[in-house]
């Protein structure tokens, strides 16, 4: 096999565990997609390679802050603090031990809500703040997951490219 094809094949699999930890944020997500983008480019030397990581790394980039905003702007407009969501990462990193699989899931949603009762007093409005938090979080892993397939799309038509040309 060529290094050609090692490093485009790592890079795809890299690719894929990025694009799931977009989803599942234990693994690092976008950075992931950026970072085999790079080697790959640099393994295969083309200009379309380098391209292509551009591209790959714009979108990524530009996924990963337009879920940061938006998210923001929506946790702010609804008056949630980072207290909040620090504390349910605390309890989501708890209980991804505690309760295998959706233990990482679970512990966030459990320490936001428990926060934003201490926070506001009452059950039902913590409940209600706790789910615009988790609705913002959830259009911003949208767009970053969207934005992540698109460069991974960038990266399959560039390989394509590469290999029928070469």
């Amino acid at each position: 096999m060529t290094p050609d094809i090692i490093a485009t094949v790592l890079a795809g699999l890299a690719m894929l565990v990025g694009i799931v930890g977009i989803v599942v944020p234990i693994l690092p997500g976008s950075a992931t997609i950026a970072v085999a983008a790079l080697v790959w480019a640099i393994v295969i030397g083309t200009g379309t390679g380098w391209t292509a990581f551009a591209a790959i790394t714009v979108l990524v980039a530009l996924g990963m802050a337009a879920g940061w905003v938006l998210t923001g702007r929506r946790l702010k407009e609804r008056g949630i603090p980072n207290r909040s969501l620090l504390f349910g990462g605390l309890l989501a990193v708890i209980g991804f031990f505690v309760v295998p699989v959706i233990g990482l899931l679970l512990g966030f949603v459990v320490g936001l809500w428990a926060a934003e009762w201490q926070r506001l007093g009452d059950a039902r409005e913590a409940w209600n703040s706790s789910w615009a938090a988790l609705k913002a979080a959830g259009i911003g892993i949208l767009i970053e997951f969207g934005c992540a397939a698109v460069a991974l799309a960038v990266f399959a038509g560039t390989v394509i490219h590469h290999f029928v040309t070469v």
